[in-house]
């Protein structure tokens, strides 16, 4: 009896949400179904994602080969334009998957739905047509067939070649056309605002009239500011392309658009000696060759041109993009006052602060990469109301983000220490780089859990739960920074910024642990 209760006990247990995240852990890098989709999405985008990072630092490179001077006052420019970039690009490419891939998932299914009723009665027509015709008449529609080089007509073949010219037609999904909508308005509305507000935005970082800085920054800010459109439509594009479960499109594009950054940096800069105009004018115009490959291949799969007004959803869009916006200003904050709070230790510990801060979040590419394909296949499957896939597809992203964490650890843990020559040579810097490498290498599974965390709320269309929940977690992490800083100096920073991720990983668990929210359904 003890041990039949003790069984029943584990049973029930099994059913409570919160073990979804062990699901078929044994499974979880089989190369099955499931394995293989999630693979395809998330390598070609982390590819993707990874490509922008290199092509930076090689105009990095360039750059620092006009001077020094150029290459500080095109640090500021970019500082400044990714941070209002920011604002926009991260809820408008999050929100613009989730919805493309609900919305094809939907129209798939009634198509689906529509064509199978088509094919049943195309096979009782056929049917009551082989009772009811002669034999000759049977033989004469064979050879009409025949003759018109079609051996294997019939009206079941008929519909057949229905269904697969419909497949090959283009998707109607409004959020396509919403999103590029959306993103030319807001890239516009960028342009304009840094092309007017580049002044007081330089002096506001410290670059006054009077620097020798000045006019190569503004220089080059107004000219990268003509590709905001190109950037706001392209990170549209790719959203679509994410949502109907397509990274590779995206990758060839990014690959392309790079490289010729690369190759007229080279002549704008050297050749034709337009200095920083000229990394300028080469960044801009491979943003805008890249909007034209995506939008190349985006027309022959999706109808652009929704035929009513309200198909576009501009309600939608900016509700769900207000409170991604809200998450991004919790985020950035908290990394910001951690940033500030390190900079008043003084100069050598902010240093190694900033070497790796950047290394800290540079490997959350390769989680990011995973939450995309966690994001494309659940909002699928959430759409389509296929919650035995929704398991598993959580499931199996998250169990693969903590592998990918501990193997990031290992990888920094033993490699860290000696790459770190490689920023400075200065010894002080590099002993307070040795105090942050375990917190860097520990933490990583936990980062890679809280991005991954961040792609299955997506998935789930659970933004307000992101963003409010996100807000909670700033404030408390926050208030650690302020109190372990002053407690425990530059040591301190690293343990509230490890509270800041396990608190995000906390909120993800608690989410779905539950099944709150779209999660619900795990309870019944």
């Amino acid at each position: 009896m003890a041990v039949d209760a003790i069984l029943r006990l584990w049973n029930n247990m099994g059913k409570l949400p919160l073990f979804m995240f062990f699901k078929d852990t044994r499974n979880v890098l089989k190369k099955d179904e499931l394995g293989i989709e999630i693979a395809h999405i998330a390598l070609p985008a982390t590819l993707a994602l990874m490509a922008d990072p290199i092509a930076s630092l090689i105009d990095t490179a360039f750059i620092g080969r006009i001077g020094s001077v150029e290459l500080a006052a095109v640090g500021v420019s970019v500082a400044v334009f990714n941070q209002v970039s920011r604002i926009t690009m991260f809820p408008l490419v999050s929100i613009t998957t989730s919805f493309v891939a609900e919305e094809d998932a939907t129209s798939r299914s009634s198509t689906e739905v529509e064509q199978d009723e088509n094919l049943v009665k195309g096979c009782v027509v056929d049917l009551e047509m082989e009772e009811l015709m002669p034999l000759a008449v049977s033989m004469l529609w064979l050879i009409y067939n025949f003759s018109n080089e079609n051996p294997h007509a019939s009206f079941v073949g008929d519909n057949n070649t229905k269904i697969a010219r419909s497949e090959h037609e283009r998707r109607h999904v409004p959020s396509a056309s919403s999103a590029l909508v959306i993103g030319s308005v807001l890239g516009i509305i960028q342009t304009l605002f840094l092309i007017f507000a580049a002044k007081p935005l330089l002096r506001y970082m410290g670059v006054n009239s009077d620097s020798p800085m000045h006019k190569p920054a503004q220089q080059f800010l107004i000219l990268r500011s003509l590709g905001a459109p190109a950037l706001l439509l392209s990170l549209a594009a790719q959203g679509v392309f994410r949502g109907l479960k397509d990274t590779r499109t995206p990758l060839y594009a990014i690959i392309v658009g790079d490289s010729a950054n690369v190759l007229l940096d080279a002549i704008f800069i050297f050749i034709l000696g337009l200095g920083v105009k000229g990394a300028a004018i080469a960044h801009v115009l491979s943003q805008y060759l890249i909007v034209l490959i995506l939008f190349w291949r985006l027309v022959d799969k999706v109808d652009l041109l929704p035929p009513r007004f309200k198909d576009l959803q501009i309600g939608r869009f900016l509700k769900n993009g207000f409170q991604l916006l809200v998450k991004v200003i919790a985020v950035t904050f908290c990394v910001t006052v951690a940033a500030s709070l390190a900079a008043r230790q003084g100069s050598t510990p902010m240093a190694a602060f900033q070497v790796c801060l950047q290394i800290w979040l540079a490997t959350s590419l390769l989680a990011d990469g995973l939450a995309i394909a966690g994001q494309t296949i659940l909002a699928s499957a959430f759409a389509k109301k296929d919650y035995e896939k929704t398991i598993a597809a959580a499931s199996r992203v998250l169990q693969i983000g903590i592998i990918l964490g501990f193997l990031l650890s290992f990888i920094l843990a033993v490699g860290l220490q000696l790459a770190s020559r490689l920023f400075t040579k200065d010894f002080d810097v590099l002993q307070q780089i040795s105090l942050s490498i375990p917190f860097v290498a520990v933490t990583q599974p936990i980062n890679a859990l809280a991005f991954v965390f961040d792609g299955v709320n997506y998935g789930a269309s659970d933004f307000a739960y992101s963003a409010y929940s996100m807000v909670l977690v700033a404030v408390m992490s926050i208030f650690c920074l302020f109190i372990l800083s002053s407690s425990h100096g530059y040591v301190g920073i690293w343990i509230a910024l490890s509270i800041f991720m396990s608190l995000r990983v906390f909120a993800g668990v608690l989410r779905i642990g539950t099944g709150m929210g779209p999660w619900g359904f795990l309870r019944s």
